[in-house]
């Protein structure tokens, strides 16, 4: 890429996020998603630092007003009304709450992204803004070890595809097909925006209405829901990515003074890097998710596992090996598609290009594992990574994911989140 194309897509990439910004916050993509969305911020944020610190800071502050008391951090702050978008507060059973917001809540991606920000921060006032910052996203991590682990195993579960932000992965499919399909009607809003071929089926839509009221009838009881649910997972992704937040929280609470908080996220990190390394299947030579309700180990072959690197959680005895076995893991991933990283792998049954987490190409996940890469000293493979990252958004727009075959952009056009990786990018090249 020549520098006069490095600055055309840094500028392309500047106007999606204006043209986005809704004044204290970036809507992913104008009309398929009309609100705040949790880790999409976060990432956000990042991108908005690379040209406008003080815009960055905001979307962090305007995501944090959705907070609710018990530490819950939800995955959709709806700031505006909007009837663009299905299920929307009253669905959720959340309208009355100001924000109104969503009952669950998506990979924590915003303290390792806040950490980011401070070490990149030209504002030399920067820790006074993150003792409010900071303290509120650790109340965030608390709740999820208190609701999301309460026998303290080390790993939180989920109750929703949803949450753990690859909505549709074949991961899913066998826990989901046990759900009951909601018996109401409704009507589905995406795919009047999308080609339907790039979002999932009405079968998985039924089930995920069908949680979404379960948790509203509930109550929202944390112990309720837990006991009950019909779907309980253990998502190795969003607990990596949780891990992972835990130690840089820790670093952000050690410069705040925060030492107490500081060592309990660093006790969280190293019993969950104790747990998580139970997901590793030998015979698959890969980490896996799993089904909390039937104790199955959940073995579609997706992009989760290679988060490992990025949770920094290869230790005791087997953790050399592993890191051998997950870097060949990860050869057979490069060489199976055109353009990396497939979130499925082609020869697994649920593969599917063109649709949403069964095959499609995520430049913030490619970000995500090239950055763990590069940490544990694999930068041909971080690099490959952010170079078809880079030549995926240079050819086929700022689109939400792509084709891991033919490089099509899909889903929606102009977002914000594939703009942030862009100028992140672009910015370290």
């Amino acid at each position: 890429m020549t520098p006069q194309q490095q600055d055309q897509l840094r500028s392309a990439a500047q106007a999606t996020l204006r043209a986005n910004d809704r004044g204290g916050y970036a809507v992913p993509s104008p009309r398929l998603y009309p609100f705040q969305w949790n880790w999409d911020a976060a990432v956000n944020a990042v991108g908005w630092q690379t040209f406008d610190e003080p815009r960055a800071w905001q979307e962090i502050e305007t995501l944090l007003t959705g907070q609710w008391a018990n530490g819950l951090l939800p995955s959709i702050v709806f700031h505006r009304p909007a009837d663009s978008y299905f299920p929307g507060p009253q669905e959720w059973g959340c309208d009355h709450l100001t924000p109104p917001t969503t009952s669950i809540s998506q990979p924590p991606l915003l303290a390792t992204m806040v950490r980011r920000m401070r070490d990149h921060s030209r504002d030399p006032q920067v820790d006074q803004r993150l003792r409010t910052i900071v303290p509120k996203i650790v109340d965030w991590h608390r709740w999820w070890y208190r609701d999301r682990d309460p026998e303290q195993t080390g790993l939180v579960v989920t109750y929703h595809p949803w949450e753990t932000g690859s909505d549709n992965s074949p991961a899913w499919d066998e826990p989901l097909a046990r759900v009951p399909a909601t018996p109401r009607s409704y009507q589905r809003r995406d795919t009047g925006v999308v080609d339907g071929s790039m979002r999932p089926h009405k079968a998985e839509y039924d089930r995920f209405v069908y949680l979404l009221d379960f948790f509203r009838d509930c109550r929202f009881d944390p112990r309720r829901i837990y006991d009950e649910c019909p779907l309980r997972i253990v998502d190795f992704a969003l607990n990596a990515i949780l891990l992972r937040a835990n130690l840089d929280l820790a670093h952000l609470c050690e410069a705040l003074g925060l030492h107490s908080d500081a060592a309990q996220l660093r006790d969280w990190h190293q019993r969950g890097a104790a747990a998580i390394a139970t997901l590793w299947s030998p015979t698959l030579r890969r980490h896996v998710s799993l089904d909390t309700r039937s104790g199955k180990p959940l073995p579609s072959r997706t992009h989760a596992g290679f988060l490992a690197w990025y949770a920094h959680v290869f230790t005791g005895e087997s953790g050399p090996q592993r890191q051998l076995d997950l870097l060949a893991e990860l050869d057979e991933f490069l060489g199976a598609t055109r353009h990396a990283l497939a979130s499925t792998h082609p020869t697994d049954p649920g593969y599917d290009p063109r649709r949403y987490w069964r095959g499609a190409v995520w430049p913030h996940i490619n970000w995500l594992v090239a950055e763990g890469l590069a940490e544990h000293g694999h930068a041909a493979q971080a690099q490959r990574l952010r170079d078809d990252t880079l030549a995926l958004v240079q050819a086929g727009g700022l689109f939400e994911y792509f084709a891991p075959d033919t490089g099509e952009g899909l889903g929606g056009p102009d977002f914000s989140w594939t703009a942030a990786i862009t100028l992140i990018l672009l910015q370290t090249r």
